[in-house]
């Protein structure tokens, strides 16, 4: 089949990869001129794990373009499909002026039928919208799909050639029957296809990020509550967990959420709420309690200081929002620097893949060092902000030896406290008992 795909970032890069691995021609458009240079040469411009190699195997066998010319690549493509960014406004709703744009060019260059179909995520009854401006502006037959993605950063590749389910959302047979080939080489496996309405597919891109957000929050707040009452959330999170009516998946409290959709998306459903007049309280709640949690390891530290942090150093593992990412949108780590400079602290730092994308949204305010021991030297205390592999079984006496206050703050309770103390690290986490704490 021919596609088109409209956006190169995240979800258009991933999805057209995917696609021309399957035997599809491909061609990913992009406004960004550099971007669309740096991937001819086989340079991707984001860290997933799986991409870059399924890129450059594409390129290779000629089954994968990239161009700034949106007009000639929606002629004759038998898909065509929306990844834009819908960057959040003030008010929380999303911002629909590069999807309006590029459905504008989309009904001023159809020359033959094709599916529209919109994979960035959406507000609902954006479907309309994009019909209705591709009319005004073609009579060429064509028809509209939602199909929400619903990738993990790091592990986006496999979601996509392995999905749970794929949502389809359209009235048309024959859109569907087209969406079914596309898909069919993923289905080998039996996974499901799911065919509904627009509104609906729409509808459930939002309400699957904010369940998974309200559940993060709620763990969060649970774990303020063990820490004030002095129980381990590590024995409630099991004991939740295995109650097959809730299940273990994002069960694990820590410094909050972020990245490009759940703190977005959040916003949008309770937007969309009251656009129709219907309080999202839950989902509102889950939005405030996130933005409280950063707050939780920075009184931890503050405390355990005095009050004082003026002047101190403290090294961080981890800037990106989650592991096998370098996407920074809306990490926990961002607000936490942010405090401790406020509160006249420096930061160094260390994180696998996210010091480019970190210095795009700090420049030089924090160092950064490629060695993980490195930014130990001297520091008051260690805070772990990302849960990657590397950190999970450091050295612990030497941690121990090159911080000038042996003291780690884990966001991310990868550890368990008797251990790191046994190597004379006082040890502060969230929701267990700290091991032990003294006064510096």
């Amino acid at each position: 089949m021919r596609i088109t795909i409209a956006g190169a970032g995240y979800v258009g890069l991933v999805a057209g990869a995917c696609y021309a691995s399957t035997g599809n021609t491909v061609t990913i458009v992009d406004t960004n001129a550099d971007r669309v240079a740096m991937l001819r040469r086989g340079e991707v411009p984001i860290y997933e794990p799986g991409l870059d190699d399924l890129l450059k195997s594409s390129i290779a066998a000629g089954r994968i373009s990239f161009t700034t010319d949106l007009a000639e690549a929606i002629r004759g493509a038998e898909v065509i499909g929306i990844a834009v960014g819908t960057p959040p406004q003030p008010d929380g709703s999303a911002d629909l002026q590069y999807v309006r744009a590029v459905a504008t060019t989309i009904g001023e260059n159809l020359n033959d039928y094709a599916v529209v179909v919109t994979k960035s995520t959406v507000p609902v009854g954006t479907h309309r919208i994009v019909t209705a401006i591709i009319r005004e502006q073609t009579d060429v037959e064509f028809d509209y799909a939602s199909n929400p993605e619903f990738l993990k950063e790091g592990s986006a590749v496999d979601d996509f050639l392995s999905p749970e389910r794929v949502i389809i959302g359209t009235e048309s047979e024959r859109a569907r029957k087209i969406m079914e080939h596309l898909y069919s080489p993923f289905m080998r496996q039996g996974r499901r296809l799911l065919f509904m309405d627009a509104v609906s597919a729409e509808l459930t891109k939002y309400a699957c990020n904010s369940m998974l957000a309200a559940r993060i929050s709620f763990m969060n707040e649970l774990s303020r509550l063990a820490d004030a009452v002095g129980a381990d959330i590590q024995n409630v999170r099991m004991g939740m967990g295995s109650d097959s009516r809730i299940g273990r998946s994002f069960l694990f409290p820590g410094l909050g959420y972020g990245g490009s959709c759940f703190p977005k998306d959040v916003q949008a459903l309770v937007h969309t709420g009251e656009t129709h007049g219907v309080e999202m309280g839950i989902v509102r709640a889950a939005h405030e309690a996130n933005e409280k949690q950063a707050d939780v390891l920075f009184d931890k530290i503050a405390t355990y200081f005095n009050g004082s942090l003026a002047g101190k150093t403290f090294a961080m593992w981890g800037l990106a929002f989650k592991p096998k990412t370098d996407d920074m949108r809306e990490a926990p780590s961002l607000k936490l620097i942010h405090r401790l400079r406020a509160a006249g602290a420096t930061v160094a730092a260390h994180d696998p893949e996210a010091h480019e994308a970190a210095r795009t949204v700090l420049g030089e305010a924090i160092t950064y060092h490629v060695d993980v021991y490195e930014p130990l030297a001297g520091a008051n205390g260690l805070i772990i902000c990302t849960e990657w592999m590397e950190f999970r079984t450091p050295d612990f006496r030497r941690v121990a030896e090159q911080l000038a206050t042996p003291v780690i703050f884990d966001g991310r309770n990868l550890y368990e406290g008797e251990y790191v103390n046994a190597a004379g690290l006082d040890y502060f986490c969230i929701g267990r008992p700290d091991a032990p704490a003294k006064t510096a």
